[in-house]
């Protein structure tokens, strides 16, 4: 038995929960993956998945496997690039994922500049706002708000991700001037759509969390669009200060003064955050964006 390829398609199945994608992934039939996981469990004398007609899953023990299986075959493969680029310029495919809005209006700029450092360096950019497990979906450096933490993931924060309100000029005409956090109930907001449902609005009033949301008036996943309806006056809008800088500078929006200051989570140390797999930074081609991306965003702006 190939006990390395054994590890590799017991792997891919159970992070595709079913055989048929697995094997599409290898190229090879279903079938002969699937008897080469029949021949791993024999081997071990032990049943790892549980086997329907449409999905399996891993067993208890076939889970402690899975974890064990994945994490050699991490090592390997950070081994296998290291030492044949040892001592060698950094060069090669880099796969990074980024969120749509930080990636189109914050690094995209960056990676033109490193490109232009480590020409040998092919990159390959991911914009999505679905969440990227960096082993199943082959990425090299993933870049999102927030952090998870993992024991296998090294999370290193770029910068501070703070949500600011604003309006523009016309809505707060229209509307009037919210002067304390809860006068946001009364007024119409623009949400950002998450996986988790809308970004609320939150304040910690008098010593108790209390949520201060408005009526929605858009929600959506679309954060340029919602920008653009909070210019044209839909509603009050809470977005990261990095995206709504170009349009406060411009007078475009202002940013509403509130004391308390609404927020959208309880974590005080929500930040933009560079992640990447600890094995994975002895890959110079990976290294080299590391430095890169925590040497620029470390520089005052």
């Amino acid at each position: 038995m190939d006990k390395l390829r054994a590890l590799q398609y017991y792997v891919r199945v159970v992070e595709e929960g079913n055989f048929s994608r697995a094997a599409r992934h290898f190229s090879v039939p279903p079938s002969s993956l699937s008897r080469r996981v029949a021949d791993l469990e024999a081997h071990l004398g032990a049943t790892l998945l549980k086997r329907s007609t449409r999905h399996v899953q891993p067993t208890e023990v076939g889970l402690l496997y899975y974890d064990n299986a994945r994490d050699i075959l991490e090592r390997l493969a950070a081994s296998d690039e290291a030492v044949s680029h040892y001592q060698s310029r950094p060069m090669g495919r880099l796969r990074v994922s980024a969120t749509v809005g930080f990636g189109e209006t914050i690094l995209l700029p960056v990676l033109d500049r490193f490109t232009r450092q480590y020409p040998d360096i092919t990159l390959d950019v991911r914009l999505s706002d679905e969440l990227s497990v960096l082993d199943r979906d082959d990425i090299d450096l993933a870049i999102r708000g927030g952090y998870a933490p993992d024991e296998r993931v090294i999370g290193i924060k770029l910068m501070d991700n703070t949500f600011v309100p604003v309006a523009s000029p016309a809505y707060l005409d229209r509307a009037g001037y919210p002067r304390h956090p809860l006068d946001l109930r009364q007024h119409s907001g623009l949400y950002f759509q998450t996986p988790q449902g809308p970004t609320p609005w939150l304040c910690r009033i008098d010593g108790h969390w209390q949520d201060v949301s408005g009526p929605p008036a858009v929600i959506s996943n679309a954060g340029r669009w919602l920008l653009d309806q909070a210019v044209a006056g839909k509603g009050i809008l809470m977005m990261p200060r990095w995206a709504l800088q170009p349009s406060l500078d411009t007078g475009e929006l202002v940013q509403l003064d509130l004391t308390p200051t609404p927020v959208i989570t309880r974590n005080p140390d929500i930040g933009i955050y560079l992640l990447y797999q600890k094995l994975r930074y002895r890959v110079p081609k990976v290294r080299a964006a590391v430095d890169f991306l925590t040497a620029h965003f470390d520089q005052p702006s």
